[in-house]
């Protein structure tokens, strides 16, 4: 294991993918914040991190003003990637598949629910659309819609863009701003005698290590490292399955990520095709437990991708994996911000799939919290810490 190359720093971020990372540049990229960087990765390969297993979309069909500003900004982000990370020539362009996300409604409540949404989002800016199956019909004449009443569709800085290519970024340009990163294990943490604050996080390695502020960015692992500090986190594993498929008969057009009314989501991806769900049986999970049951592409998956699209009748596999979602078991939204007791301790944990096309603006969010002590571009105290012991859900009705 790499060694910490100091015995104390001022800000320790336990967790190294998309979030911790995120948080990494976005600190150095701060101004007035000049404070010594860790962040502290168990597994630098990255193989079982939810950040590996993403799909890598973005939204704004969100119900909550707050959701929808975040991913605007991520959109903004994506587009002005290079000049975010400084204009060096050697940064990638990304590019934003906009082939948008299309919510199928097939009840009225639904489709009552769609629009209401669709008023929002107007609201803020996005510019989606709320359409009958007529219309749906005529755009994508691809679906089977018999069932279907309206949807909604937006088209403009909504679908998928390379999130690898962000993560890897977010890492090295820390990394060359100064941040530390090591291959160890935070196993413990060391409150003062009030227990208002974490001094000390020991590591595996032995080494135990001071801090100004320790940030769980640790994924579908936040509520280990949260007892640490004594703090009890509603974030579990979750399973979700995506499948990559080619098709015998491809469809003449761009098929939009659609999200059809039994949940299971399929979109393009380059020349084949992605679609995913969680299991019947939506349980918490042991972090480490990535067992697939392939029964579900068969028995879940397929027969209703081939009834709504039916050219995918004939349809072969080429790619499947299982991941988890952080998955906050209260009210499905990130817990973002300080502890109300421990002080010093910070969240960034609970993203339950949104945390992909969050990760620019809950990043930026959380470096302004720590160098100034609030937020100044985007208020984020609705996904405080707070919320959970008010039992105050985040309410949020377009949840996948």
């Amino acid at each position: 294991m790499s060694a910490a190359q100091h015995t104390s720093y001022d800000v320790v971020i336990v967790g190294g993918a998309i979030y911790g990372s995120s948080l990494a540049w976005w600190l150095t990229c701060t101004a007035g914040f000049a404070g010594r960087v860790l962040v502290v990765e168990r597994d630098p390969s990255y193989r079982f991190a939810s950040t590996s297993h993403t799909n890598s979309c973005i939204r704004q069909q969100f119900s909550n003003l707050t959701n929808i500003q975040i991913s605007q900004f991520g959109a903004e982000f994506v587009h002005n990637f290079r000049q975010f990370m400084g204009g060096a020539p050697e940064v990638p362009e990304l590019r934003l598949h906009s082939f948008g996300y299309m919510y199928l409604a097939d009840t009225p409540a639904f489709a009552q629910a769609l629009k209401h949404n669709q008023a929002i989002q107007r609201a803020a800016g996005a510019q989606t659309r709320h359409m009958s199956r007529d219309e749906i019909a005529a755009a994508y004449p691809f679906y089977q819609l018999d069932d279907i009443i309206a949807g909604n569709h937006n088209t403009h800085n909504e679908g998928y863009f390379d999130g690898g290519t962000m993560f890897d970024w977010f890492k090295r340009m820390a990394r060359r701003n100064g941040v530390e990163y090591i291959h160890d294990e935070v196993t413990a943490m060391g409150l003062n005698a009030k227990g208002t604050a974490v001094e000390t996080v020991t590591l595996k390695s032995g080494a135990v290590i001071s801090c100004g502020t320790v940030v769980n960015a640790s994924g579908p692992r936040a509520v280990a490292t949260s007892r640490m500090a004594g703090i009890e986190l509603p974030v579990r594993p979750r399973k979700r399955y995506t499948f990559v498929f080619d098709a015998a008969q491809p469809l003449a057009q761009d098929l939009p990520l659609t999200i059809d009314p039994t949940g299971i989501h399929v979109r393009t991806d380059g020349r084949y095709y992605m679609a995913g769900c969680a299991p019947d049986d939506d349980v918490d999970v042991a972090f480490d437990d990535f067992s697939f049951d392939h029964s579900i592409w068969q028995e879940k998956v397929w027969p209703v991708i081939a009834t709504r699209i039916p050219a995918f009748e004939q349809v072969k596999v080429i790619n499947e994996w299982v991941g988890h979602y952080a998955y906050n078991t209260f009210d499905q939204n990130a817990v973002i911000g300080r502890h109300g007791i421990v002080d010093n301790f910070v969240f960034m944990n609970g993203f339950s799939g949104h945390g992909l096309q969050q990760s620019p603006a809950l990043g930026r969010g959380v470096a302004e919290l720590i160098a100034y002590g609030e937020y100044r571009t985007l208020d984020l105290t609705p996904f405080s810490f707070s919320r959970l012991e008010r039992a105050e859900r985040f309410d949020e009705k377009a949840i996948i």
